[in-house]
Formats: C-alpha cells, sequence, structure tokens
C-alpha cells in the first residue's frame, strides 16, 4: 500500500501521483492521511485502484471519478463524486451539498446524512443514502436511481426526467411532476441489489417509488401568460 501524508506531502503531488497510475498498475492501494479537509483530494482519477482517505475532506473530493474505488473514513465537503463517471466512492459520515452531481455512473454511498440537492441533475449515477437527504435532492434529475433510506427535505425530485427515486421514510414535499408510483417487481429487484452493493440495512418493501409524471415534458397552453 503507498501512503501519502498531507501533513508532509503538498495535495497537489497526491494528486499528480493518483493521475499518473495507468489501468495496468501494481501500485492499486493507496492510504492518504491527515487529509485536514483539503479540497479536490483524488478528483479525476482514471484508473481502476483503491484510495482511502483517513478523515474528513473538503470540496469535490472524488469528483470526475472513474474506474477508482475512493472510501473517506470522515464526512465530505460540497460537491462529493461529482460528475462521476464510475467506480464507488463511499463516505462514512455526512456529505454536505450537490452530493454526486451530474454523476454519469458508478455507485455513491452515503453512510450519514446528505445535506441539499443531493443528486442534483444525476444522469445515470447510482446514489445510496442511508440517512437523510435535504432539500430539491434530484433537482432535473435525468438517469440514475437515488435511494434514500431515511426522510427527503423539500421538493424532492422537482423537474425530474427519468431518474428513479426511493424513499424509505418521510418526504416534507415533492417538487414540481414528481409523483409517487406503483413498485412493480423489477424495482424491488433493482432496490435490493443497490441496498445490498451500499450495505444498507433496509428492505425494499419499506420504501416508496416516485417518478416523473411527464407532464413537463410537453407545451401547455394553459401554462402560458
Amino acid at each position: 500500500m503507498q501512503t501519502i501524508d498531507l501533513a508532509q506531502t503538498p495535495l497537489r503531488e497526491l494528486n499528480a501521483a493518483l493521475h499518473a497510475q495507468a489501468s495496468q498498475t501494481n501500485q492499486t492501494a493507496w492510504q492518504v492521511l491527515n487529509p485536514q479537509g483539503a479540497h479536490a483530494i483524488a478528483c479525476g482519477l482514471d484508473a481502476p485502484i483503491e484510495v482511502t482517505v483517513k478523515g474528513s475532506t473538503g470540496y469535490y473530493c472524488a469528483g470526475m471519478n472513474k474506474h477508482a474505488t475512493v472510501h473517506i473514513e470522515g464526512s465530505a465537503g460540497p460537491g462529493v463524486a461529482e460528475n462521476m463517471m464510475s467506480g464507488t466512492v463511499v463516505i462514512e459520515g455526512d456529505a454536505s451539498q450537490y452530493a454526486g452531481a451530474t454523476g454519469h455512473g458508478g455507485l455513491l454511498v452515503i453512510k450519514g446524512n446528505a445535506s441539499s440537492r443531493c443528486g442534483i441533475s444525476m444522469k445515470g449515477v447510482d446514489i445510496v443514502v442511508h440517512g437523510n437527504v435535504g432539500h430539491m435532492s434530484a433537482f432535473m434529475a435525468q438517469s440514475g436511481t437515488l435511494v434514500v433510506c431515511g426522510d427527503a427535505g423539500e421538493a424532492l425530485g422537482d423537474s425530474l426526467y427519468e431518474a428513479r427515486l426511493f424513499v424509505r421514510g418521510a418526504v416534507k414535499s415533492l417538487g414540481a411532476d414528481c409523483v409517487a408510483k406503483e413498485m412493480r417487481p423489477e424495482h424491488l429487484t433493482l432496490l435490493a441489489n443497490l441496498l445490498a452493493r451500499a450495505g444498507a440495512d433496509a428492505r425494499p418493501e419499506e420504501f416508496t417509488r416516485y417518478g416523473s409524471a411527464r407532464k413537463l415534458y410537453h407545451f401547455d397552453i394553459d401554462n402560458a401568460y
């Protein structure tokens, strides 16, 4: 295992070393000590490596991730895993605003709570939150899946496209064009798989599915001024 202590090594050098890893690297396991809330740790990775951050991080940790597995043993600041393409990001603590924003693929697991706008404009990423999510989560979410094992704040799924939302607890309010939908067998199977991958102790039958009513897809003269 390669260990880098950010109390002694500049962050730029850490990220340069991680970016230098190729798909066939034999340096597959990395450990980052003393992150001290630094921003953009392990950003833009493009190799199947595993990076464990021993503490909490600042803005944009694991942003634009591709192929890598990033494990944060603490909480994460705004924009964690933003625009991730593939791979896995796991946060042991809480996540701040817009976690997983615009994510195209991969799996983001938040074992604590997520703040506002979790999964905003998601485009294929799967996000599993063990706790609660804040207001405007999944705003304009286009595709992918958001699973919330706790409660959801105001305006869940506002202006939703075709992303799938599953909430176990209470929803304070639904956003424009977001409605509760029937939970069919294929949704139970999908949800069971995601819960297992995320290590979440919950049963699919305990969740409600939400999706787009598709009323915003078409022009309605009654909405014109």
